[in-house]
């Protein structure tokens, strides 16, 4: 069978990735799109049997012993019923999780699934022995499963600031994370995994079952890798996809919000990017960048305009407090031929660059979020304009996100630093494939980093 990709445009998939929701359904037949989570089964089910607790007790060891102990070896598994306990829904959704786990670049078989279930039809015949063999044997193989798949590979993000990047996490805290809200919904949507790297799987699934070819696949797999590096939502986070160019943040495991972004031309890339943002800058000035001041600002000065007609003044040096220099003594023409080097910026008002704020994060790219006058860019289909940094369609509302009641300053004070009241991650990534109702769809590679005619790689 063959299938053919699309490649699409970011207006063709937008509407789809707009749409705010947990991580995507996988493909089971049981499962509904947005149906609703299975937390109110496990709310009419009666406590389960102390004797099984006791069991639990007894047959749990290690780091997955101090996790129980943590909640008096209450299970995860189980479920009390009128019949009697017994191994719930969650199990069933795991087990067909580690049946596809080459779809995660991982073999199934490390995880045991045919072992599981043969515990769970004992413990199905058998009482709450049994039935504690069966709980611990899935909370190690979760961990296990969950620990491999939240390992990243190198692929391309750079990291400033500690705990960005994936870190291995212990059993107990794997299930501490996963035992703070139902349960059974934490599994059914692969809760610990970022949503963008949910649908990468199940376009991966799609285009494995359509038969696409191994060029096709090869992209699916490092797009894949690019989203393993992400978070999962119940992280307090922004991911900035600049294939797509768009942005979302998620909070307590929800999309809390999306919108369009200007990211970095072909020649003036958005790099794989993890930071952490601390300050808004309300008022900003825009310091022009070096090119831009030879090929643009110089040029206009030659042809007869003023740096006060275009709202800018050139600064002494680089340092924090720099004097204003006059213009009329700067040789413009060396500026025009690279052979002198300004600092120039643009001063704040409603035709700056950077709009009415930016958020910053450490990086040596010089990259950050800002808002943006330019409103026309915003409705292109190819937003892949900017010289690198993000223009959002939307900075205060991701900035009330982020700042609450603090966000905004009554001043008109140039370049005001407001703190925010807790740091946020934000991630920038490079997603070039997805899901649409016609198939699996890739996107124009802009930044020619799928090399999808050079060799492949292989995950």
């Amino acid at each position: 069978m063959s299938m053919t990709v699309l490649t699409a445009s970011p207006a063709l998939i937008e509407p789809v990735l707009a749409a705010p929701a947990k991580a995507p359904a996988k493909a089971r037949p049981k499962a509904k799109p947005k149906a609703p989570p299975k937390a109110p089964v496990a709310k009419k089910s009666v406590p389960v049997d102390p004797a099984t607790v006791s069991a639990i007790r007894g047959e749990a060891g290690g780091r997955i012993a101090r996790f129980y102990e943590t909640r008096e070896y209450r299970p995860l598994w189980i479920v009390g019923g009128k019949a009697g306990d017994l191994i719930g829904a969650a199990a069933q959704d795991f087990l067909r999780d580690l049946d596809d786990a080459k779809l995660d670049g991982l073999d199934p078989a490390r995880y045991d699934p045919q072992g599981l279930r043969e515990a769970i039809a004992e413990a199905d015949r058998g009482g709450p022995e049994e039935l504690a063999v069966a709980e611990v044997a899935l909370t190690r193989a979760f961990t296990k499963y969950v620990g491999y798949m939240r390992k990243v590979r190198d692929v391309g993000m750079i990291y400033v600031g500690k705990g960005l990047k994936p870190a291995k996490l212990a059993d107990d805290a794997v299930l501490r994370v996963a035992a703070m809200k139902d349960f059974t919904s934490y599994v059914e949507t692969m809760g610990w995994m970022s949503p963008h790297y949910v649908r990468m799987r199940e376009a991966l699934r799609a285009a494995e079952k359509a038969g696409a070819d191994r060029e096709t696949l090869d992209v699916l797999r490092l797009n894949r890798e690019r989203a393993r590096a992400l978070p999962s939502a119940a992280v307090r986070h922004i991911v900035v996809d600049a294939a797509a160019a768009r942005l979302y943040y998620y909070q307590d495991g929800e999309q809390v919000g999306t919108m369009r972004v200007v990211v970095g031309a072909k020649e003036t890339q958005t790099p794989m990017l993890a930071g952490t943002i601390n300050w808004a800058i309300f008022n900003p000035y825009w310091n022009i960048p070096d090119y831009l001041t030879r090929d643009n600002v110089a040029r206009k000065v030659l042809s007869g305009r003023t740096l006060e007609s275009m709202d800018m003044e050139v600064l002494s040096d680089w340092s924090a407090s720099p004097e204003v220099a006059d213009p009329s003594t700067i040789d413009w023409q060396a500026v025009r031929d690279g052979k002198v080097v300004l600092r120039i910026r643009e001063l704040p008002g409603p035709a700056n660059s950077m709009g009415k704020v930016k958020f910053l994060f450490p990086n040596d790219e010089g990259i950050y979020l800002h808002d943006t006058p330019n409103r026309d860019l915003l409705v292109k289909v190819d937003r892949h304009l900017s010289n690198g940094c993000i223009r959002l369609e939307d900075a205060p509302a991701l900035g009330r996100w982020m700042m609450g009641k603090s966000f905004g300053v009554k001043s008109k004070a140039p370049e005001q630093a407001v703190a925010l009241p807790a740091p946020v991650p934000v991630y920038l990534t490079y997603l070039t494939a997805t899901t649409t109702k016609k198939g699996v769809a890739l996107l124009d590679d802009v930044y020619g980093r799928d090399d999808r005619r050079g060799p492949k790689l292989a995950f």
